[in-house]
């Protein structure tokens, strides 16, 4: 069970009446990002719209209200956003700051498509799927950089910056390979931080219970045309339960240099974190820790000439140890599970616009790579684990070309969008393969669109299903990867009171691969499940009250629903994470200003899973037990003076006890009160 939240919505909503065609670059492919609109609207709370890439900066755009529209890029080329037929969604920077969340995991909660699943709290480790799919299934990109995990999804989320420092969240709904490459299988989500172009800094301090505590410090500066941001985070907790405290570190920088000819930006990060891990991958033995450190760095420069040029270049490595025993361990247990990956590459995108539309062209190439005591395969000689008394003894590397095609084509009301993708794999008999997509819209009305699009998808096994071997899990290096054709299409509507749109989906899958066992005594290993099929349905809806009735009532409402269901091959197995989906899932939320300077945010997440887990009770096997559904009720108080901000947030109101994983329980309530305070030196 997920925690929930209304999506706080006070913040200015930029309403274009009309579907009009001015070309206002403000995106560009896998770029910065700006305050963009789902159907004209720019946080549709609980499902906000995504897009990827910029031209124009964050500050600038929010200046320009007189903008008809804006443009975005939820494709290879930049595209005014009411003519992109997909669903994206933002969750910008006044919703972080209303929102309960102090996590990135908790804050993606508050999306009807997406489906977090929490091990621990305060974003110490959850998965991420959108509308069934799988947490290895999403691609994850920090300002436009694919940073996403070949070991397992579970480490997807370690991102070295704290929720304070992002400036808004963008998720791309749906098969996104032509756009992005392999593994968008089910979506994307591009994390953006704050680039300030002014000199300030900006403390945040908070406590809550269970001995929570995070200090936050963040900064900008120009240094000539450079623009500088620096930030550091340190958050801890003695847990809410035995074995789930945590120690959290983060700092981030970047920059961004401005000059005629284009842009230059360059971002480095790194995390560690150390948590207590009750029961996270079995809870025959509740009693594990884990310590993860993650380094991130990109540079990438975007030119200003006819020919569009973005070329980026980046790499990642991320550290893992896990102990099954934290404490006193068995005499069989002789050592803990050590990984490091490396992951780099460079990517180069660039489009062109003409009388026939904008054509666009991309190549990547990523290199990913592991060292691991249990990951791979055998070395010749093993290799020390850096600041431990062990040593890798496997290793595995295997290298990804992509190549992108697409152009979008405008005609009165009309506007098509075709792509592909051409992907190669080493250490693999598949060949190049292609993945096409197609993506249509038609303007009925000024405040009304109609769309549909159809894309097809590929995902190759992590390190972990292909060679995980442990006391309760086996890997199969014989995998196949994932594929699968999805189609989706509905309405946006956008008029000056109400937003919102309704969607249909359906995603045929083939070879999708869940871990699995026949028995409850069995192994769980991973397999390629012959056909898995899900259709769904989501519809969300925002009112404007403020706007049209006068400021005695909320600023906004939403509604957000979503449901889906996934049907499989007959087949007598228990499922460990694919058929473990959320059917139905209900977000609303509500902002209101109470008086000058002080408003409250109200949310409410309602969550239906399908599917079952074997319940463990004192460290004995029980019963395969259903996923019971839970209401969570979550609310904030902001007092706002000058430049300091008070805030009291009680997640969890009523206390409920809900599961988002087997037998990992969830907090309860849980408190906290803070203040920020932001100084500007210009």
């Amino acid at each position: 069970m997920g925690k929930v939240s209304f999506r706080k919505s006070a913040q200015k909503v930029l309403i274009f009446s009309k579907w009009r065609r001015k070309s206002y670059s403000v995106f560009q492919t896998l770029n910065r990002i700006i305050v963009i609109s789902v159907l004209v609207t720019s946080y549709l709370l609980s499902v906000p719209a995504v897009t990827f890439a910029i031209e124009k900066d964050t500050t600038e755009v929010k200046k320009e209200f007189s903008l008809d529209e804006i443009e975005v890029s939820a494709q290879r080329s930049p595209a005014l956003y009411s003519q992109v037929a997909r669903i994206v969604s933002v969750i910008e920077r006044k919703e972080i700051e209303s929102s309960p969340a102090q996590s990135v995991q908790d804050l993606l909660e508050y999306v009807a498509g997406v489906d977090i699943r929490q091990r621990g709290a305060e974003g110490v480790q959850a998965d991420v799927n959108i509308r069934g799919g799988t947490f290895d299934q999403i691609l994850i990109l920090l300002n436009g950089i694919n940073i996403t995990d070949p070991q397992t999804g579970h480490h997807n989320l370690n991102i070295p910056v704290s929720l304070n420092q992002i400036e808004r969240i963008e998720i791309l709904q749906g098969s996104a390979a032509r756009v992005y490459g392999p593994n968008a299988f089910a979506g994307a989500i591009n994390i953006i931080t704050r680039q300030s172009d002014s000199n300030s800094v900006n403390l945040q301090l908070s406590a809550g219970s269970f001995k929570y505590f995070n200090f936050d410090l963040s900064g900008s500066f120009n240094t000539g045309k450079l623009q500088n941001s620096l930030s550091v985070n340190k958050k801890l907790s003695d847990g809410y339960i035995d074995n789930t405290d945590f120690d959290i570190f983060n700092i981030f920088y970047s920059n961004r240099l401005d000059i005629q000819k284009g842009k230059m930006s360059f971002q480095v990060g790194y995390e560690e974190k150390a948590f207590g891990a009750n029961s996270f991958y079995t809870p025959v033995y509740p009693n594990q820790f884990e310590e993860t450190k993650s380094l991130i760095s990109s540079v990438k420069w975007e030119s200003n000439s006819k020919y569009h040029f973005t070329p980026v270049i980046y790499w990642r490595r991320h550290q893992d140890k896990f102990e099954l025993f934290r404490d006193n361990p068995p005499s069989w247990y002789t050592t803990h599970n050590y990984h490091l990956t490396n992951t780099f590459g460079g990517n180069l995108n660039s489009w062109i616009q003409s009388n026939l539309g904008k054509s666009a062209f991309g190549i990547e190439f990523r290199s990913e790579n592991i060292l691991s005591n249990v990951l791979g395969e055998l070395m010749d000689s093993p290799e020390k684990v850096p600041g431990e008394n062990a040593e890798f003894t496997k290793s595995k590397t295997r290298n990804i070309i992509s190549g992108f095609l697409e152009h979008v084509y405008y005609a009165d009301k009309w506007t098509l969008s075709a792509g592909l993708l051409g992907n190669y794999f080493t250490e693999s008999n598949l060949g190049v393969n292609f993945f096409p997509g197609i993506d249509v819209s038609y303007e009925i009305t000024s405040a009304l669109k109609i769309y549909s699009s159809f894309n097809t998808s590929l995902r190759m096994p992590t390190f972990t299903d292909l060679y995980y071997q442990g006391p309760t899990n086996i890997g199969n290096p014989d995998l196949n990867p994932e594929r699968s054709a999805s189609l989706e299409g509905g309405f946006k509507l956008n008029s000056q009171f109400i937003q919102g749109y309704w969607i249909g989906f359906y995603r045929k899958g083939k070879d999708i691969i869940d871990w699995v066992k026949m028995t409850e005594t069995d192994k769980w290993q991973p397999q390629n499940l012959t056909e898995l099929n899900s259709f769904g349905s989501e519809i969300q809806i925002q009112f404007d009250l403020k706007k049209r009735f006068g400021h005695h009532l909320p600023n906004h409402i939403s509604f957000n629903y979503l449901y889906n269901n996934i049907k499989k091959e007959e087949a007598d197995f228990i499922s460990y994470y694919v058929l473990d989906h959320l059917k139905h899932k209900f977000v609303s939320s509500v902002n209101h200003t109470i008086f000058r300077n002080f408003d409250v945010s109200f949310n409410v997440l309602f969550q239906d899973r399908d599917g079952t887990y074997t319940r463990f009770e004192n460290g004995t096997r029980g019963d395969e037990t259903d996923y019971e559904p839970f209401w969570i009720f979550d609310v904030k108080a902001n007092y706002n003076r000058k430049n300091l901000n008070i805030f009291i947030s009680v997640n969890n109101i009523f206390d409920v006890l809900y599961y988002d994983i087997g037998n990992v329980s969830q907090p309860g309530r849980w408190t906290k009160v803070g203040m920020s305070y932001h100084l500007d030196f210009d």
